[in-house]
């Protein structure tokens, strides 16, 4: 057994090498666009020891135990033929599959085994030579796989005491190659991508991990519709489409909410725009919002910003935060779009809007990037470059999550500074306020314990204020509009069903001559992106349904807690749990929640709401149409 795991990885790692550098040079173009082969090869190279040591695992740790014996040794050998020839049928699949959907096998391999009459047709009318060929192709690697691996070989015998050992030293070894790595965060398909061509990102996975992968990533699609009821479509989109102000019919069937959105701020240039995102800096820790004295520096900015008193989260998690803010979409009870695998390309985001109109667009991250998959779906819909925690120069401290939040703000100054002309869209996301609360010491004067989330929220605000002070005496500040809002609350918790309470977050805009003013309008975090594609002067066509705040009023927030869906309009909560009739209550804050009778006109909107994304998300209506402008493959890392 032993013997044959050997030749079995050498032989995988040998074909899937052969089959990247072989796809490689048929798309030589737009691997050398992206920079060179090395980066392909390396990459790739960590995503297959994952994928053959998943295969050789067990056969590998039970050898030393089992492998001199006969039978067992013949097991081993059929199950590293059948991992093998898997490995090669995937392989030999890819090329047709790259020319119909530019991707390697994923999702929609997985879907298509649902439907083999269609599919089989499909091939054999559409694809006879590309059928006929890799079915050649394949018989000829079977054969060899055969040959290397269909004849069993007992191995010597290990002493008693060598037993127990080789078994835990190759499983040592076969847990470390399935993390792919020693840092706390195993190996995804976000670790690997390295452009902003998604082709290439997918080059860098073999095809078996990549359906494996969508497989898996497929539990996050839950429907809302099976949670919630379902609606007729009709009725759902006039309800949708009304409440954003939106055209009934819409002029674009095929894209419901894709519409027209003049600028109401004229300027002279494509202003640049900057949205930092705050890591779980709720509204209960600034005084501004009726919260605890923690954030002086947020609080002063206030005062001179465009300020909402009254905004909300749609989540509880980063990546539900960076949703709302990057791609203006409603949550559902599914995994944000972040981490789904039908929305890693062709999603919409302000970054894949922005290019169009010639922005440069970044993120910028003190972790790791590949975290929650940002990398990869930032890559894959519109981000030009990424600048995470190995492309910091000199960090002052690095902790758990990453360099800290002044680290960050750093970086981000830097490369504002070094932008010249060009406009630029940048996404500043911080981590220093996150458990177990690590920050640089002597920064700021700590209460008691310094390792509590009260000290790192003064930390973090203490970082913002010093980048302010740096922003309004540089040369980018008069042509920058600024967002400044939390991904969501540090905790959220409560007794009610929804606790509005710690949904409640700051946001403030500020910067290229924006009027100070306290803006009391009950909004969401999806009306954010709209409102700042305004006030940076840009007229363009999205599919976003968050309002525009220079424009018109909102009045209503959308929470999503688990499960459960909380539609606030005016001061009526609406919410929607799995299977269960819709109840309504009088919200008063901060935690006031007065049971009414319920109103069905209320409850459809909200359910319409709650349906709309799912839809979108399945459906593949939330895009821009079109592919967006050629791409020259610049480097997901620093590009600078």
């Amino acid at each position: 057994m032993r013997h044959s795991t050997l030749i079995f990885v050498l032989a995988a790692f040998a074909l899937l090498t052969l089959s990247r550098l072989a796809f490689a040079v048929w798309q030589w173009q737009r691997v050398r666009n992206a920079g060179g082969l090395l980066p392909l090869l390396w990459r790739g190279l960590r995503i297959d020891a994952h994928q053959i040591a998943v295969l050789a695992a067990l056969p590998a740790v039970l050898s030393p135990l089992f492998g001199h014996i006969p039978a067992a040794a013949s097991i081993a050998a059929v199950w590293y033929l059948v991992a093998f020839l898997l490995l090669a049928f995937l392989e030999v699949a890819t090329p047709p599959f790259i020319v119909e959907y530019d991707s390697r096998p994923n999702r929609l391999f997985v879907e298509y085994l649902k439907h083999p009459r269609e599919v089989s047709g499909m091939l054999w009318r559409g694809y006879k030579g590309a059928l006929v060929g890799g079915f050649a192709v394949l018989a000829l690697i079977g054969w060899g796989a055969y040959a290397l691996l269909g004849h069993a070989r007992p191995d010597p015998q290990l002493t008693w005491w060598q037993m127990p050992l080789a078994s835990v030293a190759i499983l040592a070894v076969v847990v470390l190659a399935i993390r792919g790595t020693l840092g706390h965060r195993p190996i995804n398909p976000s670790s690997v991508a390295y452009c902003s061509d998604g082709m290439l990102n997918t080059l860098a996975l073999n095809s078996l991990y990549n359906v494996f992968y969508a497989i898996y990533s497929m539990k996050n699609e839950k429907s809302a519709s099976a949670v919630y009821g379902g609606m007729n479509n009709a009725k759902m989109h006039g309800l949708v489409l009304a409440q954003s102000g939106l055209p009934n019919p819409p002029p674009n069937p095929d894209y419901p909410s894709l519409h027209r959105q003049p600028a109401t701020r004229k300027t002279s240039r494509p202003l640049n725009l900057v949205i930092i995102l705050e890591e779980s800096l709720g509204a209960q820790y600034c005084a501004g919002l009726g919260g605890a004295d923690l954030t002086p520096e947020l609080d002063a900015l206030a005062r001179e910003a465009w300020t909402f008193t009254r905004a909300y989260a749609t989540g509880t998690r980063s990546v539900r935060g960076l949703e709302a803010v990057v791609t203006g979409f409603l949550p559902t009870p599914a995994q944000a779009v972040l981490k789904l695998p039908r929305s890693q390309r062709g999603f919409f985001s302000l970054a894949d809007l922005l290019g169009r109109h010639g922005y440069h667009s970044r993120f910028i991250y003190g972790g790791e990037s590949h975290f929650d998959n940002m990398k990869g779906f930032f890559l894959g819909n519109g981000f030009r470059q990424i600048v995470d925690r190995a492309d910091f120069i000199d960090p002052a401290f690095v902790g758990t999550w990453g360099a800290s939040d002044e680290d960050m703000f750093n970086q981000l100054d830097r490369l504002l500074r070094e932008d010249g002309d060009q406009p630029t869209f940048t996404l500043a996301f911080s981590v220093s306020n996150h458990s177990p609360w690590e920050y640089p010491a002597g920064r700021i004067q700590t209460d008691g314990n310094p390792a509590t989330v009260e000290n790192t929220v003064r930390y973090a605000d203490w970082a913002l204020g010093r980048f302010f002070e740096k922003a309004k005496q540089s040369p980018y500040w008069e042509n920058t509009v600024f967002l400044v809002a939390a991904d969501h609350d540090s905790r959220v918790f409560g007794a009610s069903l929804v606790p509005v309470r710690h949904f409640h977050i700051p946001a403030v805009i500020l910067g290229a001559g924006i009027a100070a003013r306290r803006d009391d309008r009950l909004i969401s975090q999806i009306d954010l992106p709209p409102t700042l594609l305004s006030l940076i002067g840009v007229d363009t066509e999205h599919p976003m349904i968050g309002h525009d705040l220079t424009r018109s009023t909102p009045g209503r927030a959308i929470m999503q807690y688990d499960n459960t869906y909380g539609y606030l309009k005016g001061d009526d909560l609406l919410v929607l749990a799995p299977s269960k009739p819709a109840v309504q209550y009088r919200y008063t804050a901060p935690e006031d929640y007065a049971p009414v009778p319920l109103d069905e006109n209320l409850a459809a909107e909200a359910l319409a709401h709650a349906l709309w994304p799912s839809w979108a998300y399945r459906e593949g209506r939330y895009s821009l149409p079109g592919q967006p402008p050629a791409q020259s493959g610049a480097q997901g890392r620093n590009a600078n």
